[in-house]
């Protein structure tokens, strides 16, 4: 058992250096190839194009965290909908439509002005 783990480690952490340098390879070429020829910006490096990879994961990816406290909010929000009563839905529908200005209501008529 203990031997397996020596083999293990080390090829973990091959893997996720390759995986990191793959992706600042990916990034740095892409944005070499594209941007600079279509809208005239400058070429990036290798460690600019990690800290935009890192930066992209961050904003749009959540860093894998898809455990977190906000991650439950649609199916709390789903399951105390599905046990509302059809008056309590509508009292709901009303309060959101005063909230948000009149946003998103059923009928297809245009907001009077």
């Amino acid at each position: 058992m203990r031997k397996k783990w020596l083999w293990i480690a080390p090829l973990a952490i091959a893997g996720m250096v390759l995986f990191v340098w793959l992706g600042g390879e990916v990034v740095m070429r892409l944005w070499n190839w594209l941007l600079p020829s279509l809208f005239g910006w400058r070429q990036i490096t290798f460690w600019q194009a990690l800290g935009l990879l890192a930066l992209c994961r961050i904003l749009f990816g959540g860093l894998g965290c898809h455990g977190g406290p906000r991650s439950n909010i649609r199916r709390k929000m789903r399951d105390r909908w599905e046990g509302m009563t059809p008056e309590e839905r509508e009292k709901f529908r009303e309060t959101m439509r005063a909230r948000c200005g009149g946003l998103g209501a059923p009928t297809g008529e245009p907001k009077a002005q």
